[in-house]
């Protein structure tokens, strides 16, 4: 799967595209370039990558839900005739249709019910540190449980480092168990440029409804190269942060990133946090 490219020049990949960060105290001038999948593969202890295989399939079962009245923050509230599964009656709706029915129908009970939208994620997951350990059980967690969730929806997913690539483009058919490879499978990297796959994220989404639109970025949020991430951050229609706290990190900017993005910053200790941060953030 080749990854998606930004327009412009001044690359390293041919038709790829750079983008030139500002100096400022911590960040660096160097060039940010969008690949396809490298073709290079890191070494992965096969045990390592049979238990990350593991999580990741325990967490793909989709859970059942009770009713489109139980999705707790997706979609819009509407008032919907009675199918036999919502309990909140919208009585002056019902009424209304009550007095010029005297033998009412069960479709003539109106009730509230939250509409259910497709929804459109971005993933974004760092993998500039060492792959090594519980990042690999916190990644795995991670896509296992969206592409579980967003089974009806839309994810794509990136990885990054001083440079990022698109995994799965946005909209296209959800393998957790390959994207979970291909991620095992990108050699770790030494920067990390926090602030490229956040644009990378605005331009998967840009065609996309920002209602129903989100990003989230799972880092360390250790930024040392290209610009400052803030204002991407802004940019985005909603950003939630899972802080990977399993090394060196930066809760602060983790933090800041998720306030100017409009969404929460969970710290993740384990993979086994990932579960609940995600139901935190949707809803679920």
């Amino acid at each position: 799967m080749q990854g998606m490219v930004l327009p412009g020049g001044g690359s390293r990949d041919p038709g790829a595209a750079s983008v030139r960060g500002v100096i400022a105290p911590g960040e660096t001038d160097e060039e940010a370039t969008l690949l396809g999948v490298p073709e290079e593969e890191a070494d992965v202890d096969p045990r390592v990558r049979a238990l990350a295989r593991q999580i990741a399939s325990r967490l793909a079962v989709r859970r059942p839900r009770r009713d489109a009245s139980a999705v707790r923050g997706i979609g819009k509230l509407e008032t919907v005739p009675y199918r036999g599964a919502s309990d909140e009656v919208d009585l002056d709706a019902t009424l209304e249709v009550l007095a010029e029915r005297p033998v009412p129908e069960e479709e003539d009970i109106l009730v509230r019910e939250r509409l259910q939208t497709k929804r459109s994620v971005v993933l974004l997951v760092d993998v500039s540190g060492s792959m090594r350990g519980e990042r690999i059980k916190t990644a795995a967690a991670t896509v296992g449980a969206l592409s579980a969730e967003l089974s009806h929806d839309s994810l794509a997913v990136v990885a990054f480092w001083s440079d990022a690539a698109v995994l799965l483009e946005l909209g296209s058919p959800v393998q957790p168990m390959e994207l979970l490879d291909q991620i095992l499978r990108i050699p770790a990297r030494g920067l990390t440029n926090v602030a490229f796959p956040l644009e990378v994220a605005a331009r998967q989404l840009a065609q996309v409804p920002a209602r129903e639109a989100r990003v989230i970025l799972l880092s360390d949020c250790v930024h040392n190269a290209g610009p400052d991430p803030r204002s991407f951050a802004a940019r985005l229609p909603r950003l939630d942060v899972l802080l990977d706290a399993s090394g060196e990190k930066d809760v602060e900017l983790g933090r800041e990133l998720a306030s100017r993005g409009r969404g929460t910053c969970h710290v993740i200790r384990s993979h086994r946090d990932v579960p609940g941060a995600l139901s935190a953030i949707f809803g679920w």
